[in-house]
């Protein structure tokens, strides 16, 4: 009941300090684009970084590492998605510089989408030539910029069960550059807002525990499907330990 009676005072306190906060920051990504290089986008993930971390600080959604962190080098972080917030989780869960793969569709918000275009390699899942380019471009960033960060389900997980089916790419990308895999889970973004409705906000802790990093050196495409069930199935069973979906 306490909750049903504060939710909305606590969506509007959201919508609030988001707005408010990303209008004052806009200028900056505005100056910090004009690069458009890659000095330019480790500008802006910065900014957003700190940005993000503050913003969830201020809705009491600080995020808590659990599990060791990926030791030094560039990976292939992987992540379950059940969550808008996932997103913004990602900059405080992974030390250094990223990359995401993202739904072209985001892109079309006003303000947002003009952040997002800076950072995110966009991808029209529907397009076969849209998957095979933003293929190509994570490898180039993987290689000379940074991590990339992918979420293999595509989409909202909306099944009922820990994760929705994988997609082949992230694991392909894997193979094709013997880059090591970094699972991650984050079994709390789904009770701090929820997938079935936009102001469906709530207070709380975000966790993120680190799996163990899955190399891929001397692996060949024929072993696409057994590395991609494994990890399916490590990541199944981390978040069935938290009792994953919990959509209250």
């Amino acid at each position: 009941m306490l909750k049903k009676i504060t939710q909305p005072f606590f969506t509007l306190y959201v919508i609030l300090t988001f707005v408010v906060s990303i209008l004052l920051a806009f200028p900056l990504f505005i100056i910090l684009s004009l690069g458009n290089n890659s000095a330019s986008r480790r500008a802006i993930h910065k900014l957003i970084g700190y940005w993000s971390v503050w913003w969830l600080w201020m809705l009491g959604m600080r995020v808590t590492k659990l599990g060791p962190p990926p030791p030094e080098g560039r990976y292939i972080y992987i992540a379950n998605h059940i969550s808008y917030l996932d997103v913004l989780v990602l900059f405080p869960a992974i030390n250094g510089y990223f990359r995401p793969l993202g739904k072209k569709e985001i892109s079309r918000i006003p303000v947002v989408g003009f952040i997002y275009r800076q950072i995110v390699i966009m991808v029209d899942r529907s397009s076969t030539r849209s998957r095979s380019r933003s293929l190509r471009l994570l490898w180039k960033v993987l290689h000379n910029e940074g991590n990339i960060i992918v979420f293999p389900e595509g989409t909202f997980n909306e099944t009922g069960g820990p994760l929705k089916e994988f997609y082949d790419g992230a694991f392909r990308l894997a193979i094709n550059t013997q880059a090591p895999i970094m699972p991650m889970v984050f079994p709390d973004t789904v009770n701090r807002w929820n997938y079935t409705a936009w102001w469906k906000f709530w207070p709380g802790q975000n966790r993120v525990e680190y799996l163990k990093p899955v190399p891929t050196a001397g692996l060949a495409l024929a072993d696409l499907p057994e590395l991609k069930n494994r990890i399916f199935d490590d990541m199944s069973a981390a978040l069935k330990k938290y009792n994953y979906p919990d959509t209250r």
